[in-house]
């Protein structure tokens, strides 16, 4: 049991493209795919990953420019939710998963519902941690994006906050957090990300993705009707404290999925940082209701 559990560190060819993995527990167990957000990577999910080892087959990719995947730029990679839900589609596929439980984070939720409008048979249910699918998530602290994303002017970029950097990759773990959960987060995991998003053109990558997350938002009406019409069975997770998309957001998730629990913690964006064992024992109770 103990070897089942341990995480296994791998690298895939995908298309040309090296794609770094980890994985736990038995093939041929329920799957469940751990997509990451900005500016993480598959090091989010390390310590949940052997609880759900128990019961699941657990891949959890770094998306193309994060993490330990390749970083190429974007005269040769196209930087799109779409797109990497394609590469990510391929690596499933390498692998044999056919059906799958997808966690959807931050980035990582409109590259999951690729997949999941794509194909939504091959989705067994939802697992949503501060991932947005509704307008009700995104408060005024999206203005500057929204004026952007519609005029996508020098002037427009100038105001919108400037998160590219170290200090802007720190805050997506701390902004908002009293001190007695900031003393919680480990900062080897902000130092990490920076030193992976400081490859060259890295930081171009990550504002095409930040540009297309514009085509996300106009997929909303889309991905309504994919609930309604599919009912996935989902369980959603969410920190109280989380300053980029709004509590409000758990709400909408709830007035259109039939079968839909919802977890808030007194946490920040990047949950799994302070309550990994909370969220582990509630994600392995939803994969064995509805595997």
């Amino acid at each position: 049991m103990q070897a089942i559990r341990k995480v296994r560190h791998r690298q895939a060819d995908v298309d040309g493209l090296a794609v770094f993995y980890r994985e736990a527990g038995r093939p041929g167990q329920p799957t469940v795919l751990l997509l990451h957000g900005f500016p993480s990577s598959s090091h989010t999910f390390r310590e949940i990953m052997p609880t759900l080892a128990d019961v699941a087959y657990v891949i959890a990719p770094d998306l193309p420019g994060f993490g330990m995947s390749a970083s190429p730029t974007i005269d040769h990679y196209d930087y799109t939710f779409e797109n990497l839900s394609w590469t990510v589609e391929r690596l499933l596929d390498q692998l044999g998963v056919e059906r799958f439980f997808v966690y959807l984070h931050d980035f990582g939720a409109p590259v999951g519902y690729h997949l999941a409008t794509r194909a939504p048979a091959r989705v067994r249910g939802l697992v949503v941690q501060s991932g947005n699918a509704h307008e009700d998530g995104l408060g005024e602290q999206w203005d500057s994006a929204r004026a952007y994303w519609a005029d996508p002017t020098a002037e427009k970029r100038a105001a919108l906050p400037d998160w590219l950097n170290f200090a802007g990759t720190r805050d997506q773990y701390l902004a908002g957090l009293p001190e007695h959960l900031r003393t919680l987060h480990a900062p080897e995991s902000w130092h990490l990300d920076w030193e992976r998003m400081s490859r060259p053109g890295n930081v171009d990558a990550q504002f095409a993705l930040f540009t297309d997350y514009a085509n996300h938002v106009a997929r909303f009406d889309e991905l309504a009707e994919y609930h309604r019409a599919h009912q996935p069975p989902a369980l959603v997770l969410w920190g109280r404290h989380d300053p980029y998309f709004d509590v409000d957001e758990v709400l909408a998730y709830h007035r259109v999925l039939d079968r839909m629990d919802a977890h808030i913690y007194d946490g920040g964006h990047l949950l799994l940082e302070t309550h990994a064992v909370e969220c582990a024992e509630v994600m392995r109770a939803f994969v064995l209701d509805n595997a």
